[in-house]
């Protein structure tokens, strides 16, 4: 069983090398004088190769200056200048190259007086009419579900969680354990985007990647009959590792932004996204082992054993995780040394 478990993880390696969140290009738009803008585009990018992805002004916007662009921090970064006549008021952008993607563009546009507008283009819409400000309602829908898929598609965030359920015994301890790890990584979540807390993202990441190893010893630990603290109290770890993850969790948000005029806003709603992304992940794994359990199969082999499911899927888990967030743990450290 267990060369079979280490085989598996091999093969999911190539395809899981990077955990990070599929993360949406930005548009940052900043009024400088009464008709011009600077203008900021990021790109994901892994090495030299980005998105095939452009910006686009209405034919009223005149570029000023040639363009510099650099590859900096996973993102290919262009900055120019922009005029109008209108102060970008009526005009339109459009992102090109959107519609061929299975990301999506943020765009923000901040006038001297104080007005912001924020945007969320999508494949399927990847144009925008600039007005005078974003409502209220724009920016809690865009920043809710920009917290849903970083969460969904933060595959490192998500095998801590499932570690987590692995590892506790019992409803009631599994909602302690998943609300400490709420409030832990909201708590430092809320201060790095008030600029309380600074801290690099490098040596986040490979800490985070520590954290699930840690929790998959935790598991083989409890299948050995062991009794340890965190076994016991896993609330009290999710809390401790749930605030190194809330940092992962600033870092991508201040890559993206948030209004000024709206800070409390965007912030509890991207975390309500981040949570409900949380909770979807917790009820699919928790329906899988039900409907896992009604199979003849695994019911035939529970009466047989005197063992559940969940006991003989917790190996396997322990292993994968385990394994998975081990090559990341090296990747990660390594990269903050090269």
């Amino acid at each position: 069983m267990k060369k079979f478990l280490i085989l598996v993880v091999a093969l999911l390696l190539p395809a899981l090398t990077q955990a990070h969140e599929l993360r949406p290009a930005s548009l940052s738009i900043i009024q400088s004088t009464a008709q011009t803008f600077d203008v900021t585009w990021r790109v994901p990018a892994r090495g030299d190769l980005r998105l095939s992805l452009n910006v686009k002004f209405s034919e009223n916007t005149e570029k000023l200056g040639l363009p510099k662009a650099q590859f900096a921090g996973g993102y290919y970064v262009e900055r120019w200048q922009i005029q109008h006549p209108g102060a970008l008021v009526g005009s339109s952008i459009e992102i090109e190259g959107l519609t061929n993607t299975m990301t999506d563009a943020l765009v923000r546009i901040s006038w001297l007086d104080g007005r912001e507008q924020v945007s969320r283009l999508m494949p399927d819409s990847p144009l925008l009419t600039v007005t005078d400000r974003a409502g209220f309602g724009e920016i809690a829908g865009t920043y809710f579900a920009l917290g849903v898929e970083h969460i969904l598609l933060g595959v490192d965030h998500l095998l801590f969680v499932l570690a987590l359920v692995v590892l506790v015994t019992g409803r009631r301890q599994l909602v302690f354990t998943i609300t400490a790890f709420t409030l832990a990584h909201s708590i430092t979540l809320a201060l790095a985007v008030l600029g309380m807390v600074s801290v690099p993202q490098g040596p986040v990441e490979a800490v985070i990647a520590l954290s699930i190893v840690f929790v998959a010893v935790e598991i083989l630990h409890k299948l050995e009959g062991r009794k340890t603290l965190a076994i016991r109290k896993p609330w009290l770890v999710a809390f401790g590792f749930g605030l190194l993850h809330g940092l992962g969790f600033a870092g991508a948000l201040s890559e993206i932004g948030v209004p000024t005029h709206a800070i409390p806003l965007s912030l509890a709603v991207f975390n309500l996204g981040v949570e409900a992304g949380q909770l979807a992940f917790i009820l699919a794994v928790s329906a899988l082992m039900l409907l896992l359990r009604r199979t003849p199969p695994v019911h035939e082999w529970e009466i047989r054993t005197g063992h559940t499911a969940t006991v003989a899927s917790a190996l396997p888990v322990a292993y994968i995780v385990g394994g998975l967030s081990a090559w990341w743990l090296i990747d990660r450290t390594i990269a903050l040394v090269v």
